[in-house]
């Protein structure tokens, strides 16, 4: 255990975290999520017994997002439900993204086109998350300690 670390940041995740570079993305899915397919190739973490909400908390307390882009998070939209839906689930992450990061802005990304993004991301945690469609990308940005002018 560390001090101001979320105990559900292994020394695997956040090795994973640290690695990734401006721009690379990580997704964070739920238990149904193919992380084993999509992730071939790819470090893929397991937090079992951790919800979408508990994990994305957690990642997000290091992982700065992306300012430079116009959404720095997405999220599958799900199947069958009309534009501006999210579950409840979702709304969560939204929530806390919002609270975090006032520069975010977060996307709804078809299924299919999910996927095909999932495939070029940096990592894969899977969750045990129930909540079918509760995933997320996260786009990571930079940290600057000074002023850049």
């Amino acid at each position: 255990m560390l001090k101001g670390i979320d105990p559900l940041l292994s020394a695997d995740l956040l090795k994973i975290l640290r690695e990734m570079g401006h721009g690379d993305e990580v997704a964070v899915v739920d238990a149904n999520f193919t992380a084993t397919t999509l992730g071939a190739g790819k470090p893929v973490i397991r937090l079992m017994g951790a919800d979408l909400r508990a994990a994305c908390c957690a990642i997000l307390s290091v992982l700065p997002l992306d300012t430079d882009v116009s959404h720095a998070v997405g999220f599958m939209k799900m199947s069958d439900t009309p534009d501006g839906f999210v579950s409840q689930t979702q709304q969560h992450v939204i929530d806390l993204v919002a609270s975090n990061d006032t520069h975010a802005q977060c996307q709804a990304i078809e299924r299919f086109a999910f996927y095909e993004r999932v495939k070029a991301v940096y990592a894969i945690v899977q969750t045990s998350e129930m909540q079918p469609f509760a995933n997320f990308i996260f786009t990571k940005g930079v940290i600057i300690d000074e002023p850049l002018l």
